[in-house]
């Protein structure tokens, strides 16, 4: 027979890659930027998010504070890298108190961890009490990566359009938090079982808003291709027309 424990490694292998499917998803916006040499109206506060929740859960997955973690501690690793490469990307092309603001974060995000992480290791003597403290804070961070998208689905409902809510990463997010509530709770660890069973009702909810405006949405894209070839078909004939008086008065000129 398979073992749970093998079983929880398979499942937590599965959670690694769509977790990093998530983590590559910014890569579009941070081509973008690249191409355009600025990173316009795009905010930095997502990524340094992502970077502290990261830094939070590799200290969490550490065998000193939570042992037999190691899938914890690689794709929240992967994740921190990925997070400080756009970070980096996002620095080269910003100037200013945006470059300030977003030096000041990153050196607040590596102080604060650092701070847990000796208190943790110095005053908490045992792995259940540093799984504790560590998990809470995570359980924090977490939770409220997880309730981010709760502002596009606001979106959505207000504008009664999926447009800007991609299939593709709701259903990954839903994979994503299955994958590790499962993996939480073959062996439970109530810390990763919460955020991650949050992300699942999110993900839920996101795919129900999904198939409840899908039609909508393709009415509203529809409408507005519409409305861009009329614009588009008044232009030639207004072009039409001005090219015809044009030459209406060259002609009378040359009499």
């Amino acid at each position: 027979m398979i073992s749970p424990d093998t079983i929880r490694t398979a499942i937590g292998v599965v959670g690694n890659g769509t977790a990093l499917v998530l983590f590559l998803s910014p890569l579009p916006t941070f081509y973008r930027i690249w191409k355009k040499g600025s990173v316009e109206q795009y905010s930095p506060v997502p990524y340094v998010a992502t970077l502290l929740n990261c830094m939070m859960w590799v200290l969490y997955g550490l065998p000193a504070v939570h042992p037999h973690s190691m899938l914890v501690i690689t794709i929240n690793g992967t994740g921190m890298a990925i997070e400080l490469a756009y970070i980096a990307l996002f620095l080269a092309f910003s100037a200013g108190a945006v470059r300030r603001r977003v030096l000041l974060l990153l050196a607040a995000e590596v102080a604060f961890v650092a701070a847990v992480a000796a208190l943790v290791l110095t005053l908490a003597h045992t792995h259940a009490r540093r799984s504790m403290v560590v998990g809470i804070l995570c359980v924090l961070f977490g939770t409220g990566m997880y309730a981010a998208p709760l502002s596009v689905m606001k979106m959505v409902i207000q504008t009664k359009s999926v447009e800007y809510m991609p299939l593709f990463l709701s259903l990954a997010s839903l994979v994503n938090g299955i994958c590790w509530t499962a993996y939480a709770l073959i062996r439970f660890d109530l810390y990763i079982t919460i955020p991650n069973g949050l992300g699942v009702m999110f993900a839920v909810a996101q795919l129900i808003l999904y198939a409840i405006y899908y039609k909508s949405t393709q009415q509203i894209i529809e409408s507005r291709k519409r409305k861009a070839d009329q614009v588009a078909m008044t232009e030639v004939v207004v072009d039409s027309k001005n090219n015809n008086t044009s030459s209406g008065a060259g002609a009378n000129g040359s009499y």
